[in-house]
C-alpha cells in the first residue's frame, strides 16, 4: 500500500511552487497572445505539390529572421499559412521575396495577406470563461449527487490546479497562445475529471467495505488499488498525443496543452484531489467535536 496521503504537504508544496512561478511570470510578462487574441497578419503562400514537413522547416528559418514569433502551419497540403503579431506590408514583401527566389515561386504563389482584428480574440476569452464555469459548475452538481458534496470541492480544486498548471508553463516558457489553447484547456477538464471520479469511486466503495478504517489507510489502499489502471491509461494516452505532436505539426497547438495538462490531471488526480478530500473529511471531524 502506498502511502500518498501522507506526504500531503509535499504534494501541495510541489505544485504551490509551479504555480507561484508561474503566476509570477504571468503577472510580470503575461501570456504571449497570438493572433487570434491579439490581432495581426495572416498570410498564405502555395509552396507547390513537393512541398512537406522538411521543406517547412526550410522556411521556418526564413520566416524567424523576419518575427521569431511567427507561427506557421501547412494548410491544404501545398500551401503555408504564416501567422504573425508584428509582420508589416512591407516585411512580407521581403520575406516573400526571399521565399519565392529560394523556391523558384512566382509572384502568384502569394495567395493571401490580410489583417486579423483582435475583437475575435476578446470574444473567445469570454465565451471560454463561460464554458469553464459552466462545466465547473455542472461537474460540481454532478458529482455532489453522485458521491458528496467534499467529493465535488475536491475534484474541482483538481481542475483548478491542472488549469493553473498550463498556464503556468504557456507563461515562463512564453508559447504562443491561439483559439486551440482554448479548445485543449477545456478538453482537459473532462479527462482530468474522469481520472478523479475513478478514485473517488473506489474511496466511496471501499468506504462500505472496510468501515472504521482510518480516513487516510482508506484512501491509500484506494489510491494503489486504482493506481496500475490510471497509469496505464495516461500512458497510452500520451503515446497517441504525442505521436500527433510530432507526426502533425498543423495541430501542435492543440496537442502541446493536451500533453502538459493530461500529465497535470494524472498528477492531480492522485496527489491533489483525493488528499483534499481527506482534508475537508477531517476538518469537518474537528468542526463537530
Amino acid at each position: 500500500m502506498l502511502k500518498i496521503i501522507e506526504k500531503t504537504k509535499i504534494w501541495f508544496a510541489l505544485s504551490l511552487t509551479i504555480i507561484i512561478i508561474g503566476m509570477g511570470f504571468l503577472g510580470t510578462k503575461g501570456l504571449n497572445y497570438g493572433i487570434d487574441f491579439r490581432g495581426g497578419t495572416l498570410v498564405t503562400i502555395e509552396m507547390g505539390k513537393d512541398f512537406n514537413q522538411k521543406k517547412k522547416e526550410e522556411v521556418d528559418k526564413i520566416i524567424k529572421k523576419y518575427d521569431v514569433n511567427a507561427t506557421t502551419n501547412i494548410a491544404n497540403e501545398t500551401q503555408l499559412e504564416i501567422k504573425s503579431n508584428t509582420l508589416t506590408s512591407e516585411t512580407v514583401s521581403k520575406a516573400f521575396k526571399e521565399i519565392k527566389d529560394t523556391y523558384k515561386l512566382e509572384d502568384k504563389a502569394l495567395l493571401s495577406q490580410s489583417k486579423v482584428g483582435p475583437s475575435i480574440g476578446k470574444e473567445l476569452k469570454d465565451k471560454a470563461v463561460k464554458a469553464f464555469l459552466i462545466a465547473t459548475i455542472a461537474m460540481l452538481i454532478y458529482i455532489g449527487i453522485r458521491f458528496e458534496f467534499k467529493f465535488g470541492i475536491a475534484a474541482i480544486a483538481a481542475l483548478v490546479h491542472d488549469i493553473l498548471i498550463t498556464l503556468s508553463v504557456y507563461a515562463v516558457f512564453q508559447i504562443p497562445v491561439n483559439s486551440p489553447f482554448i479548445a485543449a484547456m477545456l478538453t482537459i477538464l473532462g479527462y482530468s475529471i474522469n481520472d478523479t471520479i475513478v478514485i473517488f469511486d473506489r474511496i466511496r466503495e471501499n468506504s462500505r467495505k472496510m468501515r472504521g478504517r482510518d480516513i487516510k489507510e482508506l484512501t491509500n489502499i484506494s489510491i494503489t488499488q486504482t493506481l496500475t489502471r490510471s497509469i496505464n491509461t495516461v500512458v497510452t494516452t500520451l503515446f497517441t498525443i504525442i505521436a500527433v505532436y510530432v507526426l502533425v505539426p498543423s495541430v501542435r497547438e492543440f496537442t502541446f496543452p493536451l500533453i502538459v495538462g493530461i500529465v497535470s490531471g494524472a498528477y492531480s488526480s492522485i496527489f491533489i484531489a483525493s488528499p483534499v478530500w481527506v482534508v475537508l473529511k477531517k476538518y469537518k471531524k474537528k468542526a463537530t467535536v
